[in-house]
């Protein structure tokens, strides 16, 4: 396999080190000269893209790229690298055989707590959300025109080393936010990395949900990482009144909990399938803090 990641920041750097393990030839794309050092060190040959053009390195990269994972997200003129491409895939990349889209679960809306499935219509709230299920269609379409599957990764909260509930205790940012019967549904990086090379090795299309087997309220993965700091938890604040950004606050508009039993049965094995398991991993290996 020869792997070009677009957004190669924290996800798609896991992405990375699960190709490379297995075999494969890997590049990606960032935005400044200081990342693209970064990647080179790690094995990952580096390519600078600002969205605005393909230099001439990147294009004739394009020539040998068999698998493609998009991970940056559309801003508010859409995405970068669909404008580039649409129409010029077959033409850029003539050995492509798979495309991975990475969206969110945040397509789905609220649904009051209820469970969600790939089947679910998208009801987004919000305009982020919203331009993620047009990027999704016009992958899709993109792919189907040149007779390569598109997967469309549908991402819960993403966690892992470095981005976790112990970064945000140990730096006194752990914030216990209670709104009744709130639930989120969470994916450490590491199975991000796996469920998407599970799905280009066997250049498998459609939308998949990747995230946890167990959607619960955040403020339990505070108390539980507290529990294994062997600190006292912050305090409770109750949604209404607690000082939040329009951002944070926005997280909260959507209740629901997503199923990932499709990834499951096509024979994907979660590594860390729920946020306990994960958090005693990240604390006794002390890679919490990498």
């Amino acid at each position: 396999m020869r792997v070009m990641i677009f957004g190669c920041g924290y996800s798609g750097q896991a992405i990375a080190e699960a190709f490379k393990s297995a075999g494969a030839s890997v590049s990606g794309t960032v935005r400044t000269p200081e990342s693209a050092e970064k990647l080179a060190k790690c094995g990952i040959k580096p390519f600078i893209f600002d969205g605005s053009a393909f230099g001439d390195e990147l294009a004739g990269e394009f020539a040998e790229v068999t698998h493609l994972v998009q991970s940056i997200p559309p801003g508010g003129t859409g995405d970068p690298l669909l404008k580039l491409m649409t129409g010029r895939l077959g033409a850029l990349c003539p050995k492509l055989e798979w495309i991975g889209y990475l969206s969110t679960v945040g397509v789905y809306g609220d649904h009051g707590g209820g469970w969600v499935t790939e089947e679910t219509p998208g009801s987004p709230i919000q305009g982020r959300s919203i331009e993620r299920v047009d990027t999704e269609e016009a992958w899709a379409a993109e792919g189907d025109a040149v007779h390569v599957p598109v997967a469309r990764l549908r991402l819960a909260g993403i966690y892992g080393p470095g981005r976790n509930a112990f970064v945000n205790l140990a730096r006194g940012t752990a914030r216990r936010i209670i709104k009744k019967d709130q639930v989120f549904n969470r994916i450490r990086v590491e199975d991000i990395a796996g469920a998407t090379l599970f799905l280009a090795e066997r250049k498998l299309g459609g939308i998949y949900n990747v995230t946890d087997d167990e959607p619960g309220p955040p403020q339990d993965v505070i108390v539980e990482a507290a529990r294994l700091m062997g600190t006292a938890p912050p305090p409770e604040q109750d949604y209404e009144t607690a000082e939040m950004t329009p951002m944070a606050r926005s997280f909260y508009g959507a209740n629901k909990r997503v199923s990932n039993a499709k990834l499951r049965a096509a024979g994907f094995e979660f590594r860390f399938p729920n946020y306990r398991m994960s958090l005693a991993e990240m604390w006794d290996s002390g890679r919490w803090k990498a």
